[in-house]
């Protein structure tokens, strides 16, 4: 498409009221307002779209290129505005939830146009790099030696009571996830980590690499890969402290959007998130992470029950009234000479209460379950778009309340391109047919 239609589509899919409701005059008196805010936050849109590094290199376009200054909105008769005036409006923008609002409008829209019909969701998180500085490494100050020997039944209910309060005063993030599930979306939203930490993680080589800066994270629809949640946090917060505030998101958000499925990697294999997921009436289909657990006997790696020979039995259907797992007999029953004694079970019966982790609906490694499991590639995909394509890795700003304007605002113009693309493939289908 031509510059001009291409920007056309992308203005059309968005209502930026909110922004403007920021930089409104307030009283009729005074100096009338000089800068055109509307054009300029479409051009912070499009410097997205085009890969325009910086805001002076912005402004350098919209000076010397003409046609792309009237793509933008701004009139021939009107001055460019100046880095200070970006700056200025940046800083408003990452003041409020504006950007928010009109992304959970575009998926409110998408939603009643048939183009958000998933029914697995899948979470996962990305580093990202700061602009800012990172902070000289401190020497610690040596502590004092611990008394040796056992304490006292004074000296121990004292320190665990200090113990408690310690934990009690701590913030949301900084305990365990169970926490989590008391308390609301807006609260862990407004308590969310932003300043920039450093992070680790381990690579394909199974190294581990550092950065310092940010982790985003995203809930994404599998099949239509639109953003259905996007959160921003320090780089050193674990990636499953922010599955809980993703998932009520959905629910606070959006509370139309009904889907089945959950599914993440082994990071998120947390007690805690399988309770908030089947809260929401959905199955979570986690990657099992074990922490040093013995082996269970009569159960195979996929907590299976098995035979005396020790076949796997077969998963054979959930009942979603009782809550219950079916398991019927193996394929080697059928020539064992046992297979009419009575050691051997012809059917076992398992409720997902009785382990969330271990047994989830459907089965852990079913077919279906490992079907469902690779949908996990669709927010694996999208990280990787936002980096290539929407300068996810390209903050420019300092301060992690920018850096989440930044942020959300790339995650807005991809579904915002994403629904550019599903209104014209349907409009183009529609013509064919």
């Amino acid at each position: 498409m031509e510059q001009k239609d291409r920007f056309r589509e992308i203005f059309a899919t968005i209502d930026i009221t909110p922004i403007l409701r920021l930089v409104k005059k307030t009283s009729r008196y005074g100096a009338p307002i000089e800068v055109n805010y509307r054009a300029m936050v479409y051009s912070l849109i499009i410097r997205i779209i085009e890969r325009i590094p910086t805001i002076k290199d912005l402004i350098k376009r919209l000076q010397h290129d003409i046609l792309f200054r009237l793509d933008c909105g701004f009139m021939l008769s009107e001055s460019i505005p100046s880095a200070a005036s970006y700056s200025r409006l940046v800083n408003r923008m990452s003041q409020c939830d504006a950007l928010e609002e009109i992304q959970t409008q575009l998926l409110t829209q998408a939603m009643k146009e048939g183009f958000i019909t998933d029914d697995t969701v899948a979470i996962d998180a990305t580093h990202i790099e700061a602009r800012d500085q990172a902070p000289v490494k401190q020497d610690k100050d040596k502590q004092e030696p611990k008394k040796r020997g056992r304490k006292s039944k004074t000296e121990r209910e004292a320190w665990l009571k200090q113990k408690q309060e310690e934990e009690e005063q701590k913030p949301i993030f900084e305990k365990e996830i169970a926490a989590q599930l008391e308390v609301s979306f807006h609260v862990l939203k407004d308590q969310m980590p932003l300043d920039p930490q450093w992070g680790v993680k381990k690579n394909s080589d199974g190294k581990n690499t550092f950065w310092f800066g940010y982790k985003g994270h995203l809930a994404v629809g599998t099949r239509s890969q639109y953003i259905l949640g996007a959160m921003l946090s320090s780089g050193s917060l674990n990636d499953g402290k922010a599955a809980i505030p993703l998932l009520k998101g959905l629910v606070s958000q959006h509370p139309q959007f009904k889907f089945t499925y959950a599914t993440m990697d082994a990071g998120y294999d947390y007690e805690a998130i399988y309770r908030q997921v089947r809260k929401m009436k959905a199955h979570a289909v986690i990657a099992y992470n074990r922490r040093r657990e013995p082996e269970l006997v009569g159960f195979d790696e996929h907590f299976a029950p098995t035979c005396v020979r020790e076949h796997s039995y077969r998963y054979d259907s959930y009942d979603s009234k009782y809550e219950t797992l079916k398991y019927v007999r193996p394929k080697e029953c059928d020539h064992c000479p046992l297979a009419k004694d009575t050691l051997c079970q012809k059917v076992y019966k398992m409720k997902i209460s009785t382990d969330l982790r271990k047994y989830t609906a459907p089965a852990r490694g079913s077919k279906l379950w490992k079907e469902i499991s690779k949908k996990r590639s669709a927010v694996e995909r999208v990280n990787a778009y936002l980096k290539e394509f929407f300068q996810l890795n390209n903050i420019r700003h300092r301060t992690g309340q920018k850096a989440k304007f930044h942020f959300n605002l790339v995650a807005l113009v991809y579904n915002c391109t994403k629904l550019v693309c599903d209104r014209l493939n349907r409009h183009l289908n529609e013509q064919a047919a």
